[in-house]
This record gives structure tokens, sequence and C-alpha cells, in this order.
């Protein structure tokens, strides 16, 4: 009787690391089979058996992009494993790769390959941190936010920090800063109405009402980030204006813009002008004079005689 051939292994090319995994040898492996303290290697887990990461600083996920990237896995499997901490049997903790996690839930898979780490709390939450911070595409800040969790939590420096991150400490100086903002405006950085170059240039301004009139003003008007820092320069170089109570209604930026108009006039006519208005697009322009002389000059400026 002849030897019965061995059927040849399908190809585990295209389809992903969970692919490579069912070829392998762990693939008899049955969960209760991974040590209480793995070393350092993949596993296939089940995605039931993952807790979220409670030290996430993501805080948003763009749902049409995790559905693109669960049809990736559908097609494609998983690529990248996530990286987990053992808990207990049948029991793992992400550290990092929630977006991966989360678009394989939507894709309807039942296990997920993982790295397996051993880590405390603050051991947890630094890799985490650390980990999104150079992998994930967090917006500016999410990353000032996991800057100071980094600094608070972990009892980092600014430089400790900076090395571990790979940056400067002008630059974590920089997104720390952002924090600083009124909740409106971090609010506006978070969704991506405005870019960390608005943000830092409108934090230069120390009033928050101006803070919030500058930055309201670069959403209505679609200021560029060049013309936010000119606003700025201006409103921190210009002269302070003595305010009337009819005034004290207006915008921050609207009183500035009104000002540059009065000093306008008074360069113009040679005289101290004043320009006042009620904050509803109403007002009064008065223009002094100090003899007939005067009062003629400042009509031919007008070309009234």
């Amino acid at each position: 009787m002849a030897d019965k051939k061995p059927t040849p292994k399908k190809s585990a090319l295209g389809r992903g690391l969970g692919a490579l995994l069912e070829d392998s040898p762990q693939k008899e492996k049955k969960q209760d089979l991974i040590p209480s303290h793995p070393s350092a290697g993949i596993y296939e887990i089940a995605l039931e058996e993952v807790q979220v990461n409670p030290f996430q600083p993501r805080t948003h996920f763009d749902k049409e992009a995790l559905q693109e990237l669960a049809d990736s896995i559908t097609v494609q499997g998983i690529i990248q494993p996530i990286t987990v901490r053992k808990l207990a049997d049948h029991e793992f903790q992400l550290i990092s790769g929630e977006r991966r996690f989360q678009a394989s839930k939507i894709a309807g898979l039942e296990k997920i390959p993982a790295y397996v780490r051993t880590a405390n709390d603050q051991q947890m939450l630094e890799m985490a941190l650390i980990e999104n911070i150079q992998r994930e595409n967090l917006n500016a800040l999410e990353i000032a936010n996991s800057y100071q969790r980094l600094l608070a939590e972990c009892d980092l420096k600014q430089e400790q920090l900076g090395e571990r991150v790979g940056k400067n400490r002008t630059t974590v100086n920089n997104y720390l800063r952002l924090l600083k903002l009124p909740p409106d405006i971090q609010a506006g950085l978070r969704d991506n109405k405005i870019s960390m170059g608005h943000a830092r240039a409108i934090i230069n301004v120390e009033d928050v009402d101006r803070q919030l009139a500058i930055y309201n003003k670069t959403i209505a008007e679609e200021l560029s980030v060049r013309k936010v820092e000119a606003l700025v320069k201006a409103l921190n170089d210009g002269p302070e204006e003595k305010v009337t109570d009819k005034q004290q209604g207006l915008d921050p930026v609207k009183k500035y813009e009104m000002g540059k108009i009065q000093q306008r006039l008074a360069s113009h006519f040679g005289s101290k002008v004043q320009l006042k208005s009620d904050g509803k697009d109403k007002g009064e322009i008065k223009i002094p004079f100090r003899s007939t002389d005067d009062l003629n000059r400042i009509l031919e400026i007008l070309e009234i005689i």
C-alpha cells in the first residue's frame, strides 16, 4: 500500500498575523496553557477576556476610521498584535492597541494576537502613555494630557519625560501650556476646529475673554495661524485704551479694532478723536476743535468747505 502523501500547508501570506499563528506549533495551544507568568511572546487570546485600558490616553475614536480598520482586518487579519498584561487566568488588560482591539470586535473576531507582558499599575500607565504617544495619531490635547499624567502619576521631571518620548523640553512645555487654555478652546483643539499652531498663538494672550474672542473669530473667519499670530501680537503690543461704560459690553477683539480705527482717525484729523460704540453696530464719532481756525481745518479735511 502506497504511503499517503502529506497534505501541503496553505500559504499564510496575506492572511495576517492570526493566520501565521494558526500555522505555528502554538496552533493546538489552549488559552489555559499560557503560563501564569509568561515570558515575552505572542499568544492568541479571546477578545472577551481582554479589559480596556483604564489609563488609555485617547478619549475619542473616529467611528468611520474604526470601521475602515475593521474592514481591513476582515480581509488582511491583524498585522500588528496588541499589547496586554496578564491579570489572572483568562483575564488580561490592554496596554496598547485599543483601535485594533475595538476594530477586531466590529469585524466579528473571537480571538486576537497579543504580546503579553507583566507590569504593575505605574509601569502600565507609563507604557500605555508612551506607546500611544509614539505610535498612535493622538491630537495635541491628548498628547498634552498624556504628558501631564506622566509627570504627575509617574513622578517624572520634564527632562526625564522628554527622554522617554524623544522630545526636547521646549516641545514638552509647549504641549503642557495647552492645558491652561479655557475649556471651550481645549474642546475646539480636541475636535480639530483649530490647530496646535492656533492654540499656541492664543495662549500668549493673558486675558481669558480675549482668548475666547480670538478663538471665535478664528473659527468664524477661518483665520490662518499666521493671521492669528499677527492679531495676538497687535493686541499685546497695542496701547491700553480707556473703556467707557458703553464699551464694556463689546467683545475684546471688536474693542481692539475700534481702538485701532480711533487711532487712525486721530492721526488723520490731527485731533484727539473719540469713537464710541454701543456694541450693537451703532455709535458716534467726536472730533473736538480748539478754535474756529481748527474747526475750518477739520472741515477742509472733510471737504465740506
